[in-house]
């Protein structure tokens, strides 16, 4: 079975050719630059902290920093190869890319940490995917959106693609249906969730949930000390 240590093995042997890879261009790009546009959508020139869930070698993270210079962007991947890859872009983004090794099933980060966690292209390799939506969802802040996109496998060519030929290369890796993100986000507790497949040769679908704002409680002690001091203005007043 597909397990994290499968995942990270074969992460390690990938972080050599990753940046030259032709996902690049035919899905990565894509994908980076769908959520960019929710992103500018979102905050403007607002500064705002964003977790980018399985961030390579952190080519997304940079292409968010050039587009949206006021993000503050921690990235966390499970190997440390593609970590060191990345090395130089972080080192040039020093403060602004802040890159951790970590599992994406345990996010080393407080409760509401983070304005936005996203994730592109990763997802089908975890292993405990609804656990892993957990962790997201318990890092945003309330209000917060997740931006999660995964290879669109609904259709044939998507099937013929993910689950035929990346399997093949990549093993039991799961590939979630639109309808199974949406259980897997819903049962997570997000809220106002939307779907967009974008098409091409490599679709890919990207979801969008948010996490519910908190609703303030009633101040009951507060109006329980008040209630006794309005009942002997009232004696008074009556008494007068």
């Amino acid at each position: 079975m597909y397990d994290t240590t499968l995942a990270k093995d074969e992460f390690q042997k990938w972080s050599k050719s990753y940046d030259k890879s032709i996902l690049q261009l035919l899905l990565f790009g894509p994908s980076h630059r769908a959520i960019i546009r929710r992103l500018k959508a979102r905050f403007g020139d607002r500064p705002f902290k964003v977790l980018d869930v399985g961030c390579g070698t952190g080519v997304f993270g940079e292409r968010m920093r050039s587009a949206l210079p006021q993000a503050e962007v921690w990235g966390i991947d499970l190997v440390s190869g593609m970590l060191d890859k990345g090395r130089a872009r972080f080192q040039a983004h020093a403060g602004r890319i802040i890159p951790i090794q970590g599992d994406s099933e345990r996010l080393p980060f407080a409760n509401g940490a983070f304005d936005v966690v996203t994730c592109c292209n990763s997802f089908h390799h975890y292993p405990d995917q609804a656990r892993a939506v957990g962790e997201m969802k318990r890092v945003l802040a309330p209000g917060g959106d997740l931006m999660l996109i995964d290879g669109y496998r609904d259709g044939l060519w998507g099937r013929l693609i993910y689950d035929v030929c990346v399997a093949r290369v990549e093993g039991e890796v799961h590939h979630c249906s639109a309808r199974r993100f949406r259980d897997l986000i819903q049962a997570a507790g997000l809220v106002d969730m939307t779907q967009k497949v974008h098409r091409g040769f490599a679709p890919f679908l990207l979801n969008q949930a948010t996490a519910p704002a908190i609703i303030p409680t009633p101040h009951i002690g507060v109006a329980a000390e008040v209630r006794p001091r309005l009942m002997a203005e009232s004696a008074d007043q009556r008494r007068s």
